[in-house]
């Protein structure tokens, strides 16, 4: 099975993708090269099958046992980055890739600084010294472009009250309402692996998409890649339903300014106009605390942190005992500056 290695020429080591510089870098005498100026090696050649396969690391020849999902890797016995190239190319070839900017140390410390954060966190998580693990991974994900027409129609309430001599008096007026409205999403991001958390994945947004770059695969150097699980057909009802927040909320904002409104129809023709296969870099990290692993997640261009981590029972005790004494206090305050007391 073919396998692409990023070998010195200078001193025969492996090199690997430099966030910090954007250069396909040698660890061993610091040679760089222009990703854009290295011609990449992939065939259009397609590749469906779905069990787990066997590859050589050219560098030490140890076999490769990777499942069907993963398109770039490290060798367990020597290190070597590798990149599974008929897994990368014709119809499973991405058409862009925003390239990791933050470093594994810098990620590392990142996620200390975050823990260090957590005010309801027990304080040995808070120390963040029981990283199990970080790992780079380039996820897949689509992009899509969607097209939406709406048309709504519906009633909506005015209420104004007021006192003229010794009468109150309440006005209503009524109106029909209706609204045509135009809405374009454009980079709307899917995660495509069935190995990730979609929650988890959503809130790693938003990714900066002016980052993107034409795909080339000295960018999966040194970092894990995964291929796309479903197509962008399969999760073309996710994208709809991702969107339809969005959608409520500016249609609401249209109507603004009355006291009430409903709607009598609201009719939403959705159009996939385009869906791109890009590849996003993602920092996964896994924490051991008490006897329990926890998975984080990190943008690996915006340093951005998702997870759910533990709770402290003391701290959660502790921050309600202290809202209701405050609470308590300002009761016994107002109810003095009225003249008034408690039993």
């Amino acid at each position: 099975m073919p396998v692409i290695e990023y070998r010195c020429p200078n001193c025969g080591s492996g090199m690997n993708f430099d966030g910090n510089t954007g250069m396909l870098s040698c660890p061993s005498c610091g040679r760089q090269d222009n990703i854009e100026q290295i011609p990449d090696p992939l065939k259009k050649q397609v590749f469906k099958e779905n069990e787990i396969k066997s590859y050589h690391c050219t560098s030490c020849g140890a076999d490769l046992v990777t499942d069907a999902d993963t398109s770039a890797t490290t060798c367990s016995f020597c290190g070597a980055a590798v990149v599974l190239s008929d897994r990368l190319s014709g119809e499973l070839a991405p058409a862009m890739v925003i390239p990791f900017a933050i470093t594994k140390e810098t990620a590392k410390e990142a996620f200390k600084k975050w823990c260090k954060n957590g005010l309801l966190t027990p304080s040995g998580f808070m120390t963040a010294d029981r990283i199990k693990e970080i790992t780079g991974i380039y996820v897949p994900f689509w992009l899509y472009e969607l097209h939406n027409r709406i048309e709504v129609h519906g009633r909506a309430t005015k209420v104004r009250s007021y006192t003229q001599g010794d009468y109150h008096y309440t006005e209503t007026q009524h109106y029909e309402i209706y609204r045509k409205i135009r809405l374009n999403y454009v980079n709307l991001p899917i995660d495509a692996s069935k190995k990730m958390d979609d929650k988890l994945m959503d809130k790693l947004e938003p990714f900066p998409y002016n980052q993107l770059k034409d795909f080339k695969t000295p960018y999966l150097a040194g970092y894990i890649a995964e291929k796309y699980s479903y197509t962008d057909e399969e999760l073309y009802p996710r994208a709809k339903e991702k969107t339809r927040p969005y959608i409520e909320s500016y249609i609401a904002s249209t109507v603004s300014g009355y006291t009430s409104v409903s709607y009598t129809d609201k009719q939403i023709d959705t159009t996939l106009k385009n869906a791109d296969y890009v590849l996003l870099p993602v920092w996964m990290v896994y924490y051991d605390f008490n006897r329990t692993e926890y998975t984080f997640a990190m943008n690996g261009q915006t340093g951005k942190v998702v997870g759910r981590p533990p709770i402290s029972k003391a701290k959660v005790a502790g921050w309600f005992a202290g809202v209701s004494a405050v609470s308590f206090l300002s009761i016994k305050v107002v109810a003095w500056m009225m003249g008034g007391g408690f039993l």
